[in-house]
């Protein structure tokens, strides 16, 4: 029997309609509704559609949404964008000034950053307290720690965990392998899945580039969660039948043209051969409309949750 898939594109409506209610409900009892400030510098074009979403979402679900600078274009008003030649000193007054605004709970910055900002100041001059995007070393140190004093997760690997969770996978004693180190998915996911609670408890291996006989790894895993940025790196032999399969690659392999636009779009493939996986997985990621779908939404989940703590309602 094939895999039951687990869509991101199903869950994000659920959860996003959580959120809607929850602001709704908090705006009605305490005035207030979640700030979010986004910051676009220059106008890369892949930035500006993620960041076009950022704002659709935002204000779907009720959100403040901010953005300093000047608006890019007259079609979209509220998306605007800093100068691609502003100082690095500029930048941080910016971030600054949101930090000691309590009407802003969630800051992030949009990446890549013109060569001449250094991307980790920037991103560690955020207050923890308001980065939403989870990547300061404050709440990595946090996301180690666990329990009481995560504040953050990174979104991806939020999404990923909603995920399994959402999917009525076990986890308690679960194997997990993770299939890559990075430290925007790879590492806070198997931090994540080790700790005590709900939807975590497993058992976790961290594979990789230097890994000898990765495909044993990855035959024992109940949970297996690929993120290497390698079209079809995960072979159908290497996976246990009936695992959960987790495939946070998204690889353009080339083009091809919309038969609804006939413009010409990418192809995109995962880590993982879907179409020889779905027979052997009991669930599994499709690529797009997996997990990708949920980072989004997790930075949305994030920020309420920032506001709810100034709140002291979480």
């Amino acid at each position: 029997m094939p895999a039951k898939l687990i869509l991101g594109t199903e869950i994000r409506e659920q959860i996003l309609e959580e959120i809607t209610k929850e602001v709704a409900e908090i705006k009605g009892k305490h005035g207030v509704v979640p700030g979010l400030v986004t910051i676009l510098v220059g106008a890369n074009p892949a930035s500006i559609s993620y960041v076009t979403l950022k704002i659709q979402t935002a204000h779907r679900v009720g959100f403040k949404e901010m953005m300093p600078g000047k608006p890019i274009n007259e079609s979209n008003p509220d998306l605007k964008s800093l100068p691609v030649d502003i100082s690095e000193a500029d930048l941080l007054a910016t971030i600054d000034n949101y930090n000691k605004d309590d009407s802003v709970n969630g800051i992030l910055v949009q990446l890549p950053l013109p060569k001449h900002i250094d991307e980790k100041k920037v991103l560690n001059a955020i207050d923890p307290d308001k980065d939403v995007d989870g990547f300061h070393p404050v709440n990595v140190g946090r996301l180690m720690i666990g329990g009481s004093e995560v504040k953050f997760a990174p979104c991806t690997p939020a999404g990923i965990q909603e995920m399994i969770v959402r999917a009525g996978v076990e986890t308690s004693g679960a194997e997990v392998v993770v299939v890559g180190r990075s430290n925007i998915v790879g590492k806070p996911i198997a931090n994540m899945m080790l700790q005590k609670g709900p939807g975590a408890n497993s058992t976790v291996t961290i594979v990789h580039t230097r890994t000898k006989d990765m495909a044993s790894h990855c035959k024992r895993a109940d949970i297996l969660i690929v993120a290497a940025g390698v079209p079809d790196l995960v072979k159908p032999e290497w996976i246990k039948p009936g695992a959960c399969v987790i495939d946070v690659g998204v690889n353009r392999v080339g083009e091809k043209v919309s038969e609804k636009t006939g413009k010409k779009i990418a192809i995109l493939k995962g880590d993982v051969n879907f179409d020889a996986a779905k027979e052997i997985a009991g669930y599994i990621t499709p690529v797009p409309g997996g997990v990708g779908p949920m980072t989004i939404t997790m930075l949305m989940k994030n920020t309420l949750k920032s506001l709810k703590f100034k709140l002291g309602i979480a």
